[in-house]
């Protein structure tokens, strides 16, 4: 048995998250990968495997319930970065996704990820703004997800064109301030969602306070969505 596998049964258990020989093994393939690829290209800030195991695994592995908890069907991971929440997610789940993030060589890597996973065939990666996905995949998604990329209203403004009614939107966050929280509220009131529900954790080993925050995608919203690009970070709803 590796490092990394014995790294993650341990992370797991302390955490309470269940997978299956096969899941944890594709967990800990993802991770090894990412540890080596960031040797040579800089891709992520955390370079520790044990660190890495509890920050991108554990983390991800957080908005499962929370993800479960939307309706089946496919999911987009907004600002994927090196595949954190997206790929675990998909592994330990099953579903169908599109990975998104802007910088064209971290999608290139997570496109290789993928590959060398074996998943590939039901989980694509997509070098783009949120805004042009909003507009190419419009109600094309049962979830939508992201973990430390914006503010939560912008993130909110980001997933309503590309859910689907009753789909969700679940986002990880530190610890939201009661402003960021109650602009979020606002923006999903314009962008036809409504705030769900709001789950809080504490990582193993002190290793940090996470929220997990649910809305869903209820009616229309009250303006043209997506706006132009940049219009959602520059000039955000619900503030």
């Amino acid at each position: 048995m590796s490092k990394t596998d014995e790294l993650l049964i341990r992370a797991l258990h302390e955490a309470r998250i269940f997978v299956t020989d096969d899941q944890r093994a594709l967990l800990a393939r993802h991770l090894d990968l990412v540890i080596e690829r960031n040797r040579n290209v800089n891709l992520t800030r955390i370079t520790s495997l044990e660190e890495a195991t509890y920050l991108h695994v554990v983390d991800s592995l957080l908005l499962l319930d929370a993800f479960e908890n939307a309706p089946d069907g496919p999911f987009v991971d907004m600002g994927t970065g090196v595949g954190f929440p997206g790929i675990p997610l998909a592994i330990v789940t099953g579903r169908q996704g599109l990975l998104v993030d802007s910088v064209g060589k971290k999608a290139k890597a997570v496109s290789e990820f993928l590959d060398d996973l074996g998943i590939s065939n039901r989980v694509q990666v997509a070098a783009a703004r949120m805004e042009q996905v909003g507009k190419d995949r419009r109600a094309s998604f049962s979830v939508a997800t992201a973990r430390a990329v914006a503010q939560t209203n912008v993130l909110v403004e980001y997933a309503a064109p590309m859910l689907r009614r009753g789909g969700r939107l679940v986002v990880a966050k530190a610890r939201p301030s009661e402003e960021e929280l109650a602009a979020g509220k606002r923006a999903a009131n314009v962008c036809g969602m409504r705030y769900v529900s709001r789950e809080a954790f504490e990582l193993p080993r002190d290793l940090g306070h996470r929220e997990i925050l649910s809305y869903e995608r209820v009616g229309k919203p009250k303006l043209a969505l997506p706006r132009a690009i940049g219009m959602a970070k520059h000039h955000p709803l619900g503030t």
